[in-house]
């Protein structure tokens, strides 16, 4: 295997070569797997991310990564700026960064690396967890507004909703999918990350928090399995109005893979590399087979990696 590693980075090295003028940061010198270069990540894959580019770092000890976590608006706009080479982001680039790139003649590289789900999560004394798509909606638009519209048995305190970051990818996808762009009510809020939404669910008991699934997936990372003891993880349900216990499916890799569970997204990595740099170097790294072994590990679905699905019957 590492000699197929090593192959396949001489024929990147071969075929981006000719690029090598024109590109702004070729007098920096980095090669596929070594010198310097600062790319920006959605905060979301912290903690996968730190685990790509701590293997990489430690298996090309001569390249360095500085890895910016921040939120997806930020991420496009240092892209644009050029203040970053690479961004690891949950979408690819819209009409108008075509444009732009195109009229500097920049055509950047999108792979898609992984399959990512938004968990839903709620205090531990919240007598249900389980929510459909259209309730979560009704939320989202302002309709709902009381938990006793969900459960009849629940109380009549009001439902809030939380969230990683205003400019986030979560805020985004949430907007897009179950919101329809209506502006957030009242009862939804924003705080600065996926931490923040977690500690304030865990002392906020009529609270629902959004956050991507990679912060509680990771079942061998202490910090992940220090998290889920602090809350409850949702089930969503994207078949009927009232979400049933039968048809509503936690955020597991399976459940991801087999596309019951209704929350999901690709994650992506975009690079402006005009020629084979260290970026594309790490963007081969994390889409081979190392790079998919770790985000298997994660608790996230790879994007080139065949996943085998083993059903267990009484």
């Amino acid at each position: 295997m590492e000699c197929k590693n090593a192959i396949y980075v001489l024929a990147l090295t071969f075929l981006f070569s000719c690029n090598f003028q024109g590109d702004p940061h070729a007098k920096n010198g980095d090669t596929p797997t070594a010198g310097e270069i600062s790319i920006a990540i959605d905060e979301t894959f912290q903690p996968l991310m730190e685990s790509e580019v701590f293997t990489f770092e430690n298996l090309y000890t001569s390249a360095s990564i500085h890895a910016h976590y921040t939120n997806e608006a930020s991420a496009f706009q240092m892209l644009l700026a050029d203040s970053v080479r690479l961004i690891i982001a949950t979408r690819t680039l819209n009409a108008e960064e075509e444009a732009y790139f195109k009229k500097i003649k920049i055509f950047p590289r999108i792979t898609k690396v992984a399959i990512d789900a938004l968990a839903l999560i709620a205090n531990k004394n919240m007598p249900d967890s389980i929510i459909s798509t259209e309730q979560l909606s009704g939320i989202l638009k302002g309709e709902i507004k009381t938990w006793d519209q969900l459960q009849p048995q629940a109380g009549k305190e009001g439902i809030q909703i939380v969230f990683d970051n205003k400019n986030s990818s979560t805020a985004r996808y949430i907007m897009e999918k179950l919101n329809n762009s209506h502006a957030f009510p009242s009862n939804c809020y924003a705080l600065n990350s996926n931490k923040e939404v977690i500690d304030y669910v865990q002392n906020n008991k009529n609270t629902i928090g959004i956050i991507g699934l990679n912060w509680i997936s990771d079942g061998d990372d202490p910090k992940s399995l220090g998290f889920l003891n602090q809350i409850r993880v949702m089930s969503v349900s994207s078949k009927t109005t009232k979400a049933l216990p039968n048809d509503a499916y936690a955020p597991y890799q399976a459940y991801i893979a087999q596309q019951f569970y209704p929350l999901t997204r690709d994650v992506y990595v975009i690079s402006r590399e005009a020629r084979a740099g260290l970026g594309t170097g790490f963007a081969s790294f994390v889409a081979g087979d190392k790079g998919q072994r770790i985000v298997l590990k994660s608790g996230l679905l790879p994007a080139t990696m065949p996943v085998r699905i083993i059903g267990l019957s009484n």
